[in-house]
């Protein structure tokens, strides 16, 4: 079946309403709250320093895993990477940016985020005033022009849910981060049992993400075995289903709090490693 492209009447230029609420209040947040955390992870990924902290487990969400140790802290180590230095294959600097072992993984939680269906319409909104609000006049071309997903470069947010796959492998990678978080070298050299403020910081990122991430509309329609209904179902499969449901009922409030929580792990994990901040050890 060929598709058709409508030419929409524009009834209203851009921004004008007959609204009389703060309707604007919403996609000036989030474009503020997007745009802050875009900022702030891109300055974050280009350090490639100041990712963990010596003498504990605490590593920078926007690092992990760390697949080589970056170039600009040799010939020290984190004792993080999976694969020891940074290799000569890899080149230091990609035009004038500098490569970090964060640029080597943030793709994929990033291509999540950016095609997550609950961020797509806060985007679209935000950014592209595509509308900007409920009976707010949008763009002039997009009276003439409305294609909605189905061409490039939109037509690349389909991949959402292979994006999935790979999140819910990140979501293991930093569970394990949090658990190995309470260990502490002691005097004596050896890894010991512990509790700092960072173990706590740490832990409640995977379960922010966990709620974000397992909320997932494209996990919600997987685990429902991709059927629209399942009412007449029982057992296992309907439990599962009813989980990702409950969390998915609350996808945009896990989706602000992971996103938030991911850059405040950062931003501790950075400013201990810098003496900024003081870990205290509660135990």
């Amino acid at each position: 079946m060929s598709r058709v492209e409508l030419k929409l009447p524009q009834l209203r230029p851009l921004g004008a309403t007959q609204r009389t609420d703060a309707w604007w209040i919403q996609p000036v947040l989030t474009l503020l709250g997007l745009g802050a955390f875009i900022v702030y992870s891109t300055w974050a990924a280009l350090q490639g320093t100041h990712y963990w902290v010596p003498g504990t487990n605490y590593l920078s969400p926007m690092y992990s895993p760390v697949l080589f140790d970056s170039w600009q802290i040799a010939p020290a180590s984190s004792g993080h990477a999976w694969f020891g230095a940074w290799p000569d294959w890899i080149p230091k600097n990609l035009w004038v940016l500098s490569m970090t072992p964060a640029f080597l993984i943030l793709w994929a939680p990033g291509g999540f985020r950016f095609t997550c269906y609950y961020y797509r319409g806060a985007y679209y909104k935000a950014f592209w005033a595509d509308p900007v609000s409920c009976a707010v006049g949008e763009p002039k071309f997009r009276g003439t022009h409305y294609r909605g997903e189905h061409k490039f470069p939109l037509l690349l947010q389909n991949i959402h849910r292979y994006f999935l796959y790979l999140a819910l492998v990140f979501l293991v990678f930093l569970t394990y981060d949090a658990i190995i978080s309470y260990r502490f070298l002691g005097d004596d050299g050896q890894k010991h049992f512990g509790v700092g403020i960072g173990s706590l910081v740490l832990t409640i990122n995977p379960i922010l993400l966990g709620g974000y991430t397992l909320g997932c509309h494209s996990l919600r329609h997987l685990i429902g075995g991709k059927k629209d209904c399942i009412t007449d179902c029982s057992g296992a499969r309907q439990g599962a289903y009813r989980g990702v449901s409950c969390l998915n009922r609350r996808h945009m409030l896990f989706a602000w709090l992971s996103l938030f929580w991911v850059g405040f792990t950062d931003v501790y994990v950075r400013l201990v490693s810098m003496g900024t901040w003081t870990d205290i050890r509660i135990l």
